[in-house]
């Protein structure tokens, strides 16, 4: 059998932007033309809802956890390389939420060393226009107006998303933008054409950036990762499990003054699954999932929080939220933590 040289496509964007409905959108759409896809899902810790989501899609998927791609260079590389093992066409990557500086310490040692065993994209980077119009606006906190810009800044393509939801149009005055919505999939098959067109640059930018600030910036974030199972004595739905947990969590964070940046919960039971998600507090959840599974006593949820707090205050928040009066709690995992300062293992000053 021939070499597998698979298209290696990094998303990055903000928290929040829609990168994994992007990649579930166009995984969706390559697979009708009878493209094989797999993806690479990043975060600061473990446990992550939307490894879980993408395989329930069945897309095979490797998971880097414990750092961004650039500290954990070497695992995204091992992990591309297992996942030649099903001869994708394409590997989607998403980068963690947070994290910038992805051409110097990803893009070019990728083009420098790894030409051979991948045929790399241009960097797309997501924006969600609430997010810009608060950042422009003065709104949004300082610490997240910076991690915003930088992605802006080193990005080969920028891409607009939630089309459906906002219509106005954004003139950013650096890289190209493009608009598309994953929801409806306007834009996408687009998105795809012209990161194989050749046209874009790869990693055409090196950013100057200080990375005590970089790392002031990912550490004003509190990160939580909880795998809990919760067994109820009286059957319930898992859109009814869900929207009792989210409700009660952001009444809470509220209360606290905690302010959400994205949450995601998946509650799957025998009856089928929920993941709902949203990007700020008192927002009406994005669902997706099975909204008419019959009720059930077991429900095995995992959550995914950052918000702007410590994570004291939001560990302590969401283990009052957990546990349930009308049933029985059992947690399998928990994290809760403020990134640690970047670390990149390779970086490169010019572009390669």
């Amino acid at each position: 059998m021939p070499d597998c040289h698979p298209f290696l496509v990094v998303v990055g964007g903000f928290l929040g932007a829609g990168k994994t409905t992007l990649i579930l959108k166009a995984a969706e759409l390559l697979q009708r033309n009878g493209k094989r896809v797999a993806a690479i899902l990043n975060d600061q810790g473990a446990e992550l809802v939307d490894t879980t989501l993408v395989r329930n899609h069945g897309i095979s998927a490797e998971q880097v956890a414990g750092g961004c791609f650039c500290c954990r260079f070497s695992d995204l590389v091992g992990a591309a390389e297992r996942l030649k093992q099903y001869r994708p066409d394409v590997i989607f990557a998403e980068a963690v939420g947070s994290c910038t500086d992805i051409s110097a310490t990803t893009l070019q040692p990728l083009k420098r060393d790894y030409a051979g065993a991948f045929r790399l994209a241009p960097y797309t980077v997501l924006v969600d226009p609430s997010q810009l119009l608060e950042v422009r606006s003065g709104a949004s906190d300082p610490e997240i107006a910076f991690l915003f810009q930088k992605q802006l800044e080193e990005a080969d393509l920028v891409c607009i998303t939630k089309t459906d939801l906002y219509q106005e149009d954004v003139s950013l005055g650096q890289s190209p933008v493009r608009y598309l919505s994953a929801v409806s999939g306007a834009g996408v098959t687009a998105w795809l054409d012209e990161l194989g067109s050749g046209v874009l640059p790869v990693g055409g930018t090196i950013l100057a950036i200080d990375y005590e600030q970089y790392a002031r910036a990912e550490a004003a974030l509190a990160w939580l990762n909880c795998r809990f199972r919760l067994d109820f004595v009286t059957p319930l739905s898992p859109p009814v499990v869900t929207g009792q947990l989210l409700d009660g969590l952001d009444a809470q964070l509220i209360a606290q003054n905690v302010r959400i940046v994205h949450l995601k919960m998946m509650d799957e039971t025998s009856s089928g699954y929920i993941k709902a998600a949203v990007t700020a507090n008192n927002q009406e959840p994005s669902v997706e999932g099975d909204l008419t599974a019959s009720p059930a006593r077991r429900h095995n949820l995992l959550l995914n929080i950052r918000a702007m707090a410590s994570p004291e205050i939001l560990q302590n928040i969401v283990l009052q939220q957990i546990k349930q009066p009308a049933g029985s709690l059992q947690i399998e995992s928990f994290q809760c933590f403020s990134p640690a300062p970047p670390k990149p293992e390779c970086r490169l000053s010019t572009v390669v």
